[in-house]
């Protein structure tokens, strides 16, 4: 937190340390992107990210897309369009707000070339089903995805009903859990468990998390399977995230 001299803000803890929220996911030989989070840059630096193939936009707030302009390295460095998925209201809103990408006139400087498609259900993305999962982010409609047994659930407040059917047989979920207390747009910690708990997956990470959380004493608290996120965490999903395609 910008100012803050809390002691979590102050911590020598790396794991307290912490980005905006976003996930690499690779898979078949491709690595896609979920959200482009403000701190892309900083993020693809630090932890060597090598390519982006795709990226899958949650929603549109500044947080979760004002990276969006880093992508352009990737286009340099593979010489192709980086098509873009989400909600019809993130792509309005990206387009929008970053006019200066989609201008069809001519380009004085580089910019992002990016292929936008929005989405309502599920899709095929280099061989991989990838399920939109709606959401509410307090009073907005966002996505989540799920990929193989993989999900990724973040700035959530309430999971709707048709969504819950879903979030069945997971092997991992990411899942939101701002703070201790309950928030308006955003899972608290306890929120989230009950989640974890409907749904059951075999592990479950908790993400987006506040300066109000300090690492090591709230997730030595946390039942099993349930930890807490980390900058550059790496998590194993080659058995249930290629499943679809040694079945095919």
């Amino acid at each position: 937190m910008i100012g803050c001299n809390c002691p979590v803000c102050t911590s020598d803890n790396p794991k307290n340390r912490r980005f905006r929220s976003s996930v690499a996911v690779e898979f078949n030989n491709r690595l896609v992107l979920l959200d482009t989070a403000t701190d892309l840059r900083q993020q693809a630096l630090r932890y060597e990210l090598p390519r982006v193939d795709a990226v899958l936009f949650t929603h549109a707030h500044a947080d979760h897309i004002h990276g969006i302009d880093e992508l352009r390295a990737f286009n340099f460095r593979f010489l192709r369009q980086i098509p873009c998925y989400g909600n019809q209201d993130v792509i309005r809103r990206i387009c929008k707000y970053f006019e200066y990408i989609f201008d069809e006139g001519e380009r004085e400087s580089i910019r992002p070339f990016l292929t936008m498609h929005a989405v309502d259900g599920s899709f095929s993305l280099f061989g991989q089903t990838v399920t939109p999962v709606p959401l509410w982010h307090g009073s907005l409609s966002v996505l989540g995805y799920r990929l193989g047994d993989f999900a990724y659930l973040t700035d959530v407040s309430r999971i709707p009903d048709a969504s819950w059917e879903l979030l069945g047989g997971l092997e991992l979920v990411i899942l939101d859990a701002l703070r201790p207390r309950p928030h308006k747009t955003h899972f608290s910690i306890d929120q989230a468990l009950q989640v974890v708990e409907r749904i059951k997956p075999k592990r479950a990470v908790l993400t987006h998390l506040s300066h109000m959380i300090e690492h090591e004493k709230v997730n030595k608290d946390l039942p099993k399977p349930v930890e807490l996120a980390y900058d550059g965490m790496v998590l194993d999903l080659t058995e249930s995230i290629e499943t679809e395609r040694s079945e095919s």
